[in-house]
């Protein structure tokens, strides 16, 4: 059975580091949740501030990153607890991006909605980083109105 638990930055970081497809861990976060399986750690979601600053306006967050070992049901179960702790911390909407090779399925059960395309396959101008940190893809933006 998964259980909910609470996890610090730095050990949701380091699982991230070791688990994730294809970013590394974040510099901040406003909470991270856990989930486990008999004890151990099967996933994180990290909770911060929208990227976009086009999009951070004081009531919405970002699920950062979102990494689990491929244990059924994880995935959704972290969406759903990032969001119902982001209700309860007064915020009025929550946001992630996925890739868009990826069927958001988790985020659909978790009663996400796909807002579309988003950005671009790239950062560009001053924000750019030195190397690439993810795949060079479109990305969908998914949100819940709490």
């Amino acid at each position: 059975m998964l259980t909910l638990t609470p996890v610090a930055l730095a050990t949701a970081n380091a699982f991230v580091n070791a688990h994730h497809r294809h970013h590394k861990a974040t510099a901040g976060h406003k909470f991270s949740i856990g989930c486990a399986k008999d004890g151990e750690l099967v996933g994180v979601a990290i909770v911060g501030r929208p990227v976009s600053r086009y999009l951070d306006d004081g009531w919405t967050l970002e699920v950062n990153r979102l990494c689990t070992t491929g244990e059924k049901n994880a995935c959704s179960i972290l969406y759903a607890a990032s969001a119902r702790a982001a209700k309860a911390m007064g915020y009025r909407k929550i946001i992630t991006y996925t890739l868009d090779s990826e069927s958001g399925s988790s985020l659909r059960a978790a009663g996400w909605s796909c807002a579309g395309l988003a950005g671009g396959k790239c950062w560009t101008g001053s924000r750019k980083p030195a190397s690439a940190l993810y795949p060079a893809q479109m990305k969908l933006r998914y949100e819940k109105l709490l």
